[in-house]
């Protein structure tokens, strides 16, 4: 069975379990990340303790755990279960008596079609509530998603009340036209960590950021779509509901992939 981190302890998997009556278990108030480990390293891991940090912020939990706990917690977990490659998970639940905690799971991994071929995303109409907050309130992005996989797509897009499409349910979204990277401004999405070091790559590979979101309506002018995350990197998008959109900037998207991923 593997292991798992209750409050800095060591335990088995099966006892990293939430209680059922505890009132901010109920009511979702806990924040979360997910982090690659790979070869027994895990990335971005500054990154990914800061914008936890910055996510109990957001909605005033406070928490007693340091930064050094999480990561000596990591380090025993990996060390002990000889963790290689691995997706991990922190939960972080507030409350009068706080808990975290870090499980971890296969690495998600995607075949290499999905970044030849692309993959197919369609457009879901709602807005994430507090969207700079990495929370565990997921309802509306399961909704989404489930939405997306019933018509056989791979992401669902997020299109917000004034039709700008923000991200996808698990995913930063861009758009390429010509030498720029169209993106919504951090204020309006979570900027995840692998959006941070993907903005940086085209910024390296010469492309200019407008912190401007595509829309609905104008999707299919740009000369490439794609999205990004932790576990996928950046994946090309070849339809949206269904419909071809432009692949002329594959070979960028493919570029800034690489080099993301270089700098893990």
């Amino acid at each position: 069975m593997r292991s798992a981190i209750r409050n800095g302890v060591l335990i088995k998997e099966d006892q990293a379990v939430l209680p059922v009556t505890y009132r901010e278990v109920q009511y979702s108030f806990s924040v979360y990340e997910a982090l690659r480990i790979t070869s027994g390293h895990v990335v971005h891991l500054d990154d990914h303790l800061k914008r936890l940090a910055e996510s109990c912020r957001e909605i005033s939990l406070l928490h007693p755990f340091t930064d050094e706990l999480i990561t000596t917690s990591l380090s025993r977990l990996i060390e002990e279960d000889e963790i290689k490659n691995a997706t991990a998970r922190i939960l972080l639940v507030g409350g009068p008596s706080p808990l975290f905690f870090i499980t971890y799971s296969d690495l998600l991994t995607y075949p290499d079609s999905y970044y030849t071929d692309g993959v197919g995303v369609t457009l879901y109409y709602g807005e994430r509530f507090l969207p700079t907050a990495k929370t565990s309130n997921l309802l509306m992005q399961y909704l989404a998603l489930e939405d997306a996989k019933s018509k056989g797509a791979f992401e669902a897009l997020l299109v917000n009340r004034k039709g700008q499409v923000l991200e996808g349910t698990r995913s930063n979204f861009y758009g390429i036209s010509g030498s720029r990277l169209y993106t919504a401004p951090d204020d309006l999405v979570l900027s995840g960590i692998t959006r941070i070091s993907v903005i940086r790559a085209a910024e390296e590979l010469g492309f200019e950021i407008v912190y401007t979101p595509p829309t609905a309506t104008n999707l299919h002018m740009f000369d490439s779509l794609f999205i990004s995350s932790t576990s996928m990197g950046a994946l090309p998008v070849a339809t949206v509901n269904g419909n071809p959109v432009k692949k002329d900037k594959w070979d960028s998207v493919h570029s800034i992939c690489a080099l993301e991923r270089k700098w893990e």
